[in-house]
C-alpha cells in the first residue's frame, strides 16, 4: 500500500525525479531556512522530504526552541517513529527498491538521522550531520557518513564530537568529519545572522553535494 506523504515539505527537480534526500530540521521546526535548504536540493538534482516533526510549529527564539525540542525528546518514539515513516515514503516517491536514501540532520535533526541510519538501516545509504550528536551503537548501520561541526560551539562539546567518530569508525563505518575554523553552532543558517558564516557555509554545501553525488552513484 503506497505511503501517504507525511507533514513535511518536499522540493522536486524540474524533471521530476532524483536521489532522494531526507532532510531532518534542528530545534527551530520547519522553517524558511530548511525549505531553502531542501529547494536547493533539488535544483542540484535531488529529491528532498523534510518531515515537519512539530507539525505546524516554529520558532524563531532560543527559549521558545528549547520548549518544542523538551517536548519532541518528552515524546521521542513518536518522532523515530515519524523520521522512518517519512524515510519509507521518500524512498517509494523516488522509486528506490533498495536502500538509497541519505539523510541530513542539523542539529536536533542530527540526533534523529543518526538514530536512524541504525533504526532503518535497510532504507539509509548516507548520513550528513550538521553541528549534533547521537548514538553511539553503529554496528547495525550500513551508511557512509559526513559531518559538519564548529570550531567553537558552546552546544556540542569536541568531546561528544570525538566520541560519535570514534564510535563510527570502531564499527567500522565510512565516515569523515570536518571542523571549521572561527565558527560556532549554525553556522549554516542563513537566518541566524550572529552564527551565520559564509565562507564556511559554501564550503559545507560543496562537500556535502560532492558526498551525496558519490553515494548516490556508488
Amino acid at each position: 500500500m503506497p505511503h501517504t506523504q507525511p507533514d513535511g515539505y518536499l522540493a522536486v527537480p524540474a524533471f521530476g525525479a532524483g536521489s532522494p534526500v531526507l532532510v531532518l530540521h534542528a530545534w527551530w521546526g520547519l522553517n524558511d531556512t530548511v525549505k531553502s535548504f531542501c529547494a536547493r536540493l533539488a535544483d542540484a538534482g535531488f529529491v528532498a522530504f523534510a518531515p515537519d516533526l512539530y507539525h505546524g510549529k516554529v520558532a524563531d527564539t532560543i527559549a521558545g526552541a528549547e520548549a518544542l525540542a523538551k517536548a519532541l525528546g518528552a515524546d521521542h518514539l513518536r518522532a523515530e517513529a515519524e523520521t522512518a515513516e517519512a524515510a519509507r515514503f521518500l524512498n517509494e516517491r523516488a522509486g528506490q527498491t533498495g536502500g538509497g536514501l541519505a539523510v541530513i540532520g542539523f542539529s536536533l535533526g542530527a540526533y534523529f538521522a543518526l538514530d536512524l541510519s541504525v533504526g532503518a538501516a535497510e532504507l539509509i545509504r548516507s548520513v550528513v550531520v550538521f553541528y549534533g550528536t547521537g548514538a553511539d551503537d553503529f554496528s547495525g548501520s550500513k551508511a557512509a557518513y559526513l559531518g559538519h561541526f564548529a570550531d567553537n560551539d558552546e552546544f556540542e562539546p569536541q568531546a561528544g564530537v570525538d566520541h560519535l567518530e570514534e564510535s563510527l569508525r570502531r564499527a567500522g563505518r565510512p565516515v569523515t568529519f570536518y571542523r571549521y575554523p572561527g565558527t560556532g553552532h549554525w553556522f549554516f543558517e542563513p537566518d541566524r545572522s550572529d552564527a551565520f558564516d559564509q565562507a564556511a557555509a559554501s564550503l559545507a554545501w560543496d562537500r556535502t553535494l560532492a558526498f551525496l553525488r558519490r553515494s548516490s552513484t556508488g
